[in-house]
């Protein structure tokens, strides 16, 4: 089990106009597509704790408040390859119940099925978390697992 949970079980991802974003417990990814041969010099990106900015060679691909908050200093982007920008954002709120239903307050919102396999996904990762010996990375889950799933934490051990 020396890969992260993430790689082991797959990404649920929430397709945009212009790429996708996913979320693990810890950190929200954002995949934005740009025209191939981008230069990072062409590149404008601004991450705050509550917004985001991006722009490439002067246009406007994504702006606005996000859903939650982030830790500034540890918010990053790359650029791959030329042509794919990644953003990887750190949640301040870290526990399975807290899963980001859109990206931004009023835009990229998950279908609700995409947001049930969303919630499903970080309630195996708190599983995993708690249950370091066991892999539940291809787990199935049914019942109660909105809001971070059964607390389990006030049983005797």
């Amino acid at each position: 089990m020396s890969a992260p949970f993430e790689e082991r079980s797959g990404v649920v991802p929430c397709g945009t106009p212009w790429g996708r974003w996913y979320q693990t417990l810890e950190e929200v990814f954002i995949e934005v597509r740009v025209p191939p041969g981008t230069r990072a010099k062409d590149v404008r990106c601004s991450l705050g704790s509550r917004d985001i900015a991006l722009a490439v060679c002067g246009q406007e691909l994504l702006q606005g408040k996000l859903f939650d908050s982030t830790v500034t200093d540890e918010g990053t982007w790359t650029l791959e390859d030329r042509q794919l920008i990644r953003i990887v954002l750190m949640k301040t709120n870290r526990d399975a119940g807290n899963c980001w239903t859109s990206l931004l307050e009023n835009e990229y919102a998950a279908d609700p099925w995409v947001q049930d396999q969303m919630q499903r996904k970080l309630t195996l990762e708190r599983f995993q978390r708690e249950n370091p010996g066991f892999d539940f990375s291809g787990a199935e889950i049914s019942g109660n697992y909105s809001k971070g799933g059964p607390d389990f934490s006030s049983l005797e051990k």
